[in-house]
């Protein structure tokens, strides 16, 4: 028990895949609150001293852990798990990595790349002069699937897992399906700050404790998770507006690509950044948005980075 009145799950407590046959590590009945350290998506690999060298020899087979699992009293298939992430207590540094062969322009960025951060409560330290708003949150949380075995964290699936939705904040209420009785919840790959689309597939890495309360929904019926955020952490100023390149292809993905490469193209055009670091920044900063979808036969992708992230 800690001091807060609430357990706490070690970061020793962690796996690195689904599976419904896990024992638990904590039992909770719905309504309680629970602290749940973590380890970094590397599974400790990296440390804050690493280099590019150590991305190139990290063990993929211990990548991603996730803290947990944790049976939860009258929780049953057909039922939605409710996390609401109360806390979230940051450890002061993080990474962000080029992995090769991992990340939205993978054919564009064949080397092992690796930034080091520090951070606050306030702000990620990024480069000498380019600072991000922290805003941490668990890029991977779910609950077990209802097939036998063992799945991996990385996909996202019906029951949650790697989303990688930067709204799942302070405040943020998380619905996951649940499909096994107890659901058997986990999270982990906390991360400092992240644009959405997370393009290289890293955000800024890093260890973390997070404190969450959780509920359930009876016969929810939901077929994917749903969630919601309240109007004062849903509020991200932008007071140097922002600056937006677009792909237009019949491909989605195509055109996300294309806005990235044009993103990258202005921060190195326009900020002098190589491209591996301006790749890295579109990971940590810049927003991908869905422009449009209905006017046939092209669509329309935006890559939108807040022009306050340059000091």
């Amino acid at each position: 028990m800690s001091d807060g009145g609430y357990r706490t799950i070690h970061h020793a407590h962690h796996h690195f895949g689904w599976d419904n046959a896990l024992e638990p590590v904590l039992r909770v009945g719905p309504g309680e609150v629970l602290e749940l350290e973590t380890v970094d998506s590397s599974g400790g690999q990296l440390t804050e001293g690493a280099t590019a060298a150590d991305v190139a020899r990290l063990d993929f087979g211990k990548v991603n852990p996730v803290t947990g699992p944790v049976f939860v009293d009258g929780a049953e298939p057909g039922d939605a798990l409710v996390v609401e992430v109360l806390d979230l207590a940051e450890s002061g540094w993080g990474w962000t990595g080029i992995i090769p062969g991992f990340g939205l322009l993978a054919e564009d960025f064949t080397e092992p790349w690796l930034n080091v951060s520090r951070y606050d409560a306030g702000q990620v330290e990024f480069l000498p002069g380019v600072r991000l708003p922290t805003r941490p949150f668990p890029g991977t949380i779910g609950v077990a699937l209802a097939e036998p075995g063992l799945h991996s964290v990385v996909p996202p699936r019906a029951q949650g897992g790697n989303l990688d939705v930067r709204d799942l904040t302070r405040g943020a209420k998380l619905y996951l399906p649940v499909a096994v009785p107890g659901a058997l919840f986990s999270l982990g790959d906390t991360h400092a700050a992240q644009g959405d689309g997370e393009v290289c597939g890293t955000a800024v890495e890093t260890a973390m404790k997070v404190r969450v309360r959780l509920d359930l929904v009876k016969g929810a019926g939901f077929t994917a998770p749903r969630y919601e955020l309240p109007a004062a952490a849903a509020t991200e100023p932008m007071p140097k507006g922002f600056y937006a390149t677009t792909g237009v292809a019949p491909d989605l993905m195509a055109a996300t690509k294309d806005a990235i490469r044009a993103m990258i193209d202005h921060l190195t055009r326009e900020y002098g950044l190589d491209a591996p670091t301006a790749y890295a920044l579109c990971s940590v900063a810049v927003n991908l948005r869905i422009s449009e979808v209905v006017d046939m036969p092209n669509w329309v992708v935006s890559a939108v980075l807040p022009r306050h992230v340059f000091v």
